[in-house]
């Protein structure tokens, strides 16, 4: 009894990681107060959010990819190619935004489709199908793009540059299509195959679900969600920069984002909103590090503690809630999610 009770009371790995952001947020105004600046200042509080925006949309791509049981490598090459092509083909006309916007979006649909299809039908595991369709991206980037390339226009630089209070329009894309993946998982039968497929995709195919529509779907979401980055850094830049997605790493910063918002990387476990605060608590930490004017490689360093921890944590609790071994009982899918 003395078990179910403890697991009963067991706080939930999205509860720590807002946990864990309150603390850095807490530290974050001592440190920045101490160097004689104030963290809540609106001009902070754009900053922070400037930084969430990017890293935001890919995340919330990255997280329905894990969910489902695969990786997504391809996403700073996805980032770069949509800040190119949308801004090749805007040339500085504001006439040319709608057609460079659906134009960008239809080839991230068509990467997406190749990684999803690769994955569910061909069996090769995301992060080699990922891998190789971004190191084909970076080829292409690389061989035709030598520097800046095209120009956005004044009417879409605006989405970078327009706030509602402190927070910037871009900020609010990556909040609503936050809010809709939520959606999708919480309400869909999409959202349910894909904790089912990432849970156990035999189990799943076995119960009636087709498995590979889930996996295509997540990828497809995923790289679209990349493209809208690269094309709200566009907005930000004001030239197509062929670099611009490596140059973030945000392949691997947003993977450490899902991961420690608490999703498990061997799928089937996670929400949205615990990445969104694991990009937030990354935000802070860069916004207090460059207040600090730390060296890069200890920013790093601090990052790479930071993820190691969390991880250990998390892991550490799922060993205390397996259930004993007589007379426990099975988990709810709320606990499992």
């Amino acid at each position: 009894m003395s078990i179910t009770v403890r697991q009963g009371r067991t706080l939930s790995s999205t509860t720590i990681v807002f946990a864990v952001l309150v603390l850095a947020i807490v530290a974050g105004a001592i440190i920045t107060a101490v160097n004689g600046r104030n963290f809540f200042s609106i001009g902070n509080i754009d900053n922070v959010l400037t930084t969430m925006t990017i890293l935001g949309l890919i995340a919330v791509g990255q997280t329905l990819v894990i969910l489902v049981g695969s990786l997504d490598l391809s996403v700073p090459f996805v980032v770069s190619l949509a800040s190119v092509t949308a801004g090749g083909i805007m040339a500085g006309q504001t006439g040319r935004i709608v057609p460079a916007v659906l134009l960008t979006l239809l080839v991230a649909v068509v990467i997406g489709l190749v990684n999803g299809l690769i994955v569910s039908q061909l069996q090769v595991h995301g992060f080699i199908a990922t891998l190789g369709t971004g190191l084909i991206l970076s080829g292409y980037l690389a061989s035709n793009f030598q520097g800046s390339h095209g120009e956005a226009p004044r009417a879409f630089r605006l989405l970078d540059a327009t706030r509602i209070g402190p927070v910037p329009i871009a900020t609010l894309i990556m909040l609503g299509c936050a809010v809709l993946a939520i959606v999708m998982l919480r309400r869909t039968r999409l959202g349910h195959h894909l904790y089912a497929v990432g849970g156990h995709a035999e189990v799943a195919r076995m119960s009636g679900v087709r498995t590979a529509t889930p996996i295509i779907a997540a990828h497809v979401i995923c790289t679209v969600l990349s493209a809208v980055a690269g094309l709200l850094l566009l907005a930000r830049l004001g030239v197509g920069q062929p670099t611009v997605g490596s140059q973030g790493s945000y392949d691997l910063m947003s993977i450490a984002a899902v991961v420690l918002g608490g999703t498990l990387l061997s799928g089937g476990k996670g929400n949205i909103v615990g990445t969104l605060a694991g990009v937030a608590i990354f935000a802070v930490l860069d916004n207090v590090m460059g207040v600090m004017q730390l060296n890069p490689f200890l920013k790093d360093v601090v990052r790479g503690t930071v993820i190691v921890v969390a991880v250990a944590v998390y892991a550490r609790r799922e060993i205390d809630r397996r259930p004993a071994r007589f007379g426990s009982a099975s988990p709810t899918p709320q606990e499992v999610r």
